[in-house]
């Protein structure tokens, strides 16, 4: 069900190992190629384009793409109270891990009379994506809403994809996941045409949508399967993006105190995503791997999606990687990049100091991924397909940016003003220069 690559005894360049490593056929660059025409299609007719791509790819076609708002209220007063407890509890989590991510303002005296400030500002408006496709996901809401509430941002937009079953809103646990956290502006858009919504804006078709249906965002965020990965790339520049959160992936690195039984319940847990879902263990262990494999095949087979996990753990972005050591599986695992990495060893903790890439470390066997999906007080959305090399995960830092503030009185300047006109005429930009000499 799912292979295995021995790289015992190869001393492999970062180039070959990064080729070598497991990773999905379908990139984010051949999806590009379909999705450019959703996201023009939809920057161009707006409304009118969303709800003949929802009757295309989710098989409805919503009366509403502006939630109204007391479908929000009925949604949480039929949430179960189980469901309820738990989505609370989770959002009290994200919020108290998030809190503490706030960057702070800083003042620098460069010189008497000479001072730069730093300023941490929120955008004004963003747009936050849930998926709702093969699941659904409400933890991801709060993922999403959490961190750019914390990060005080003013404008909070919501889309999750339409529902048959739910006459073409929303599933009713997203949309009492967002009135729990306060969101009124939420979409039944889903997939790339939720990005270029955001990106671009989108005027009203029919009565109900008003003259504009949506005003462009300056962030967008949120997890998504490998189009809406694309979406996000064709727009970036438009907007702020978090990263290309595409199909999930978790790694696990192991040696052979790890229990077998625990590491195959969690390669399952992260493959009954999405067919592109990918599942790899690392590690120097033989007799670990082999008692994997076997766990893995009987845990797919009880599991309840399991034809979509054999799909992924049978694809190419799935495998066991045998290596020689920990010091070759430390090297595996950041050039991977996982976005998730659980590390499953009798040295967790001091091997989890050593990583420089993945989204999420996830130490030692009483912190399996699912913890962090909803409740350990971290974040799920997160860098997947190596962007863990590049990218951090969703956060407060993902809604702010930083402005510097420069203010020097006269005589700070005059201390400088001959060392600026130097530097600037042997750029050949004398007018910077003068624009100094002028004030004296």
């Amino acid at each position: 069900m799912i292979s295995r690559l021995d790289l015992r005894g190869r001393k492999l360049t970062r180039r070959e190992l990064v080729d070598v490593l497991p990773r999905a056929e379908l990139g984010v660059e051949d999806a590009a190629a379909q999705v450019a025409p959703v996201v023009a299609d939809v920057r161009r007719r707006g409304a009118a384009a969303l709800r003949d791509l929802a009757e295309r790819f989710d098989h409805v076609r919503p009366q509403y793409l502006r939630v109204p708002p007391a479908e929000l209220t009925s949604a949480l007063e039929t949430l179960p109270g189980t469901v309820r407890a738990g989505l609370e509890e989770s959002i009290v989590r994200v919020r108290s891990g998030h809190a503490a991510q706030k960057p702070q303002d800083f003042t620098v005296q460069i010189a008497p009379g000479a001072q730069v400030r730093q300023r941490w500002v929120p955008v004004e408006r963003v747009g936050l994506y849930a998926p709702g496709g093969l699941a659904v996901y409400p933890s991801s809401v709060i993922m999403n809403v959490v961190a750019a509430q914390e990060a005080g941002v003013p404008g909070l937009a919501v889309a999750s994809p339409p529902q048959a079953d739910n006459g073409g809103l929303p599933h009713p646990t997203i949309l009492a996941a967002c009135a729990l956290l306060g969101v009124e502006e939420v979409y039944a858009v889903g997939g790339a045409q939720a990005v270029a919504m955001f990106a671009y804006g989108a005027d009203g078709s029919d009565p109900v949508d008003g003259d504009v249906l949506c005003e462009p965002v300056d962030v967008i965020t949120g997890p998504g399967n490998v189009y809406v990965a694309a979406a996000k790339r064709l727009v970036r520049g438009v907007v702020g993006i978090d990263a290309e959160a595409g199909p999930t992936e978790i790694a696990v690195l192991a040696d052979d105190s790890a229990d077998a039984g625990h590491v195959a319940a969690d390669l399952v847990s992260q493959a009954e995503h999405d067919p592109l879902a990918a599942a790899v263990l690392v590690t120097d262990s033989v007799e670990l791997a082999s008692a994997v494999e076997a766990r893995v095949a009987d845990v797919a087979a009880e599991t309840h999606h399991r034809e979509r996990v054999a799909q992924a753990l049978d694809g190419p972005q799935s495998a066991i990687v045998v290596v020689d050591d920990m010091v070759q599986g430390l090297g595996v695992v950041d050039a991977y990049g996982a976005e998730h990495l659980e590390i499953q060893t009798r040295d967790a903790a001091e091997l989890a100091e050593k990583v420089r890439n993945a989204g999420a470390i996830f130490v030692g066997p009483w912190s399996p991924v699912s913890l962090g999906d909803y409740m350990a007080g971290s974040n799920h959305v997160l860098p997947t397909g190596g962007c863990a090399r590049f990218a951090s995960g969703l956060g407060v830092h993902s809604f702010v940016k930083a402005v510097q503030v420069i203010e020097y009185d006269r005589d700070a300047l005059a201390v400088v003003a001959d060392r600026i006109v130097a530097v600037a005429n042997d750029e050949d930009l004398p007018a910077h220069g003068d624009a100094v000499r002028a004030r004296f």
